[in-house]
């Protein structure tokens, strides 16, 4: 029986696996679990883990890369910020840090392994969910994904309506967006009346 999703949220927040038991190195900084949430949502976003920008104000997708995110969806940032339509659940939960050249780290591994399973049973209402980047479509989509991001995105009509593959919204994803112009004009149509519909 699916655990009561209250309590699970309390439970994620307080979360320390990172620092007190971390599969490797600790979590570089204090843990601040990030998720939004409700068994009334029926659409979910599942990304990566949260930036630093996400870090320092505990606001999911509060940055520039929010903002696209946003755009692509359709939707305005109190309409985004409602956990009764919209459930935000990330890979991993913390900032996981910076990499030597200054990019963010992958999620966290411990994050899944503990609490994704609960989580996704506690949200039984998901109709469709937005798959933001290659962590969480190789989680979602299992065998269905391709080890390229581009390959798994460009096979989103395979998925649709119940998951539509993205790449993140970064400003570093500016090249690809250019590269593969088809993803604006052909997906996020079809995404946003998808959002359209499941919101109203």
């Amino acid at each position: 029986m699916p655990r009561a999703l209250a309590p699970l949220l309390k439970d994620i927040r307080a979360c320390r696996i990172c620092l007190d038991a971390p599969d490797k190195a600790a979590l570089p900084h204090a843990p601040r679990p990030i998720v939004q949430a409700s068994r009334g949502a029926r659409i979910a976003i599942f990304g990566q883990a949260p930036g630093n920008l996400v870090h320092q104000t505990g606001i999911p997708f509060n940055d520039p890369s929010g903002d696209r995110l946003r755009e692509w969806m359709g939707v305005t940032r109190e309409a985004f910020y409602d956990p009764k339509k919209l459930a935000i659940v990330p890979m991993g939960f913390c900032f996981p840090g910076n990499d030597a050249k200054g990019g963010d780290l992958p999620p966290r591994k411990e994050c899944p392994r503990a609490w994704r399973a609960q989580l996704m049973d506690a949200l039984p209402n998901i109709e469709t969910a937005i798959l933001v980047g290659g962590y969480a479509q190789k989680w979602h989509l299992e065998t269905g994904a391709s080890k390229n991001l581009t390959d798994t995105v460009k096979s989103w009509r395979d998925f649709a309506p119940d998951y539509f593959p993205t790449p993140h919204p970064s400003w570093r994803n500016n090249a690809w967006l250019k590269k593969n112009p088809w993803f604006e004009s052909d997906v996020l149509p079809t995404l946003r009346r998808r959002v359209k519909r499941l919101m109203a």
